[in-house]
């Protein structure tokens, strides 16, 4: 299992949590759009970091590294606000999307196979449109 995050107070809090477990991960201080050394993965799961990505290239750059690092028969498990999410999230622009468009932006070799949308409370009682996909790569 690899962990990417961009704050390394994120990962070693994580890393924490696991306590002696944390040896079986490799853990990555990057941004997502920069250069990093992609591992190949069966999985890779993004919980709501591609809808903070509101510049064409930062986008492409993060399809890139999903194509380069995501095999054959892999999946890709990918969480985004929905059509109808918030325009902003901790302060920041976010994008929107439907599955549609997330299969837009990743081009040929994947299919989806499936797709949710969840209400997502924050702890400020505010309600986010959450869109959940599945895909598969080839």
């Amino acid at each position: 299992m690899t962990v990417l995050d961009i704050s390394n107070a994120a990962l070693s809090r994580a890393r924490t949590r696991l306590g002696p477990a944390q040896d079986q991960v490799t853990w990555l201080e990057a941004d997502v759009t920069g250069a990093w050394p992609v591992p190949l993965v069966d999985v890779w799961h993004d919980r709501a970091v591609f809808h903070f990505l509101i510049d064409e290239a930062d986008r492409s750059a993060y399809v890139a590294h999903l194509r380069a690092g995501l095999r054959e028969g892999g999946s890709l498990v990918i969480a985004t606000f929905a059509p109808d999410g918030p325009d902003t999230c901790s302060g920041l622009p976010v994008m929107r999307y439907s599955p549609g468009a997330i299969g837009a932006l990743l081009g040929p070799g994947f299919r989806l196979l499936e797709s949710i949308e969840e209400a997502h409370w924050t702890p400020w009682n505010a309600k986010q449109a959450f869109s959940y996909s599945r895909w598969l790569r080839g």
